[in-house]
C-alpha cells in the first residue's frame, strides 16, 4: 500500500540521501526554526521539517487536535517515506516527539529533544498559563503577540537581528486555529509517567539561559528516560538551536553519528 503525506500539511525538505531526520518546531514557530540546521545536516541526511497543522503554510485542522493526533500525523510523514526517522523536537515539538516514540516506536530510530518539558499538565498553574495564551493571541493579533513573547525565547544577550527573525517567524506562523489546539494539547499533557516507555536513544539538550521551560524541565525528561544523554548548551536561551547553532549542531551530529553507527549497537 502506498503511503501519502497528510493532506494540507506543508513540509520543507532538504537533502537527498542518508538517514531521515524529522524536525518538529515549538508552539510559536514553524519549519523556519530549523534553517540553522539545514546546512549542517542536509549533506548527509534527508531533512524534513513540518509546519504543524494550523501553522504557517499548513492548512487549518478541521477539528481540535490532541497530542496523540499530532504524534500520529508525524508518524504519517515518516511512514510515507518508507523508513524510520531520527526525530528532532524543540519545546512543544519535543513533547510531540516523545509521544510519537511511545505510540509508534517502530518509526523512531532516535530522539533529540531540545528545551522541552513533560507538558504543561504537570501543575494546574502551568496548564492555566498555557491556556491563557489563546485569548491573548486572539486579542492582540499575531504580530503584537509575537512582539511580546518572542524576545523571551532567547537569552538577554541575543543579537537584535536574531530577535527580529524569531519575532517575524512567530508573527508569520501562529493563528488561533492552530495555536488553540496546540496550547490545549500542552495543557492536558504530563509525560512523566510514560517516559520510561521511550525505547529510542535520546539526546536531551537545553539552553543554559532558557527562561521558558528552563534546565529543570529538561532534567526531568533526562531523568525519566532510560537511554539518554543530557547536555546544557552554553549561552543559549529557549531556542538553543537558533541562538547557538554551531554548538547545537555539533551535539546533534555527534548523536546521529553514534545512533547510526552499526558498531554502537553490537555487543
Amino acid at each position: 500500500m502506498t503511503a501519502y503525506d497528510p493532506a494540507g500539511l506543508h513540509l520543507e525538505e532538504n537533502g537527498d540521501a542518508g538517514p531521515l531526520v524529522l524536525c518538529l518546531h515549538g508552539i510559536g514557530s514553524s519549519s523556519a526554526a530549523f534553517a540553522p540546521q539545514t546546512g549542517a545536516l542536509a549533506a548527509g541526511h534527508r531533512m524534513v521539517a513540518w509546519d504543524a497543522p494550523g501553522y504557517a503554510k499548513s492548512a487549518d485542522p478541521d477539528h481540535d487536535l490532541t497530542l496523540d493526533d499530532y504524534a500520529d500525523t508525524a508518524a504519517e510523514v515518516i511512514r510515507a517515506r518508507g523508513t524510520d526517522a531520527h526525530v528532532v523536537g524543540v519545546s512543544w515539538g519535543g513533547v510531540i516527539a516523545l509521544r510519537l516514540a511511545t505510540r509508534h516506536p517502530d518509526l523512531v530510530a532516535s530522539l533529540t529533544v531540545a528545551d522541552s518539558t513533560p507538558g504543561s499538565g504537570t501543575s494546574p498553574e502551568k496548564a492555566a498559563a498555557m491556556r491563557a495564551r489563546v485569548p491573548e493571541l486572539e486579542s492582540l493579533g499575531a504580530r503584537a503577540f509575537a512582539e511580546k513573547r518572542g524576545p523571551r525565547l532567547l537569552s538577554e544577550g541575543a543579537p537584535p537581528e536574531l530577535v527580529r527573525r524569531v519575532v517575524d517567524t512567530m508573527a508569520d506562523s501562529v493563528r488561533p486555529a492552530g495555536y488553540r489546539p496546540a496550547a490545549e494539547s500542552m495543557a492536558r499533557t504530563d509525560l512523566r509517567g510514560e517516559l520510561h516507555r521511550v525505547a529510542a536513544p535520546t539526546l536531551v539538550l537545553c539552553g543554559e539561559k532558557d527562561r521558558i521551560t528552563g534546565p529543570e524541565a529538561s532534567q526531568v525528561l533526562a531523568g525519566g528516560l532510560h537511554r539518554t544523554a543530557y547536555v546544557i548548551v552554553k549561552d543559549a536561551g529557549h531556542l538553543a538551536n537558533q541562538e547557538q547553532p554551531e554548538r547545537f549542531n555539533a551535539w546533534l551530529l555527534s548523536h546521529l553519528h553514534i545512533v547510526t553507527d552499526p558498531r554502537a549497537t553490537k555487543g
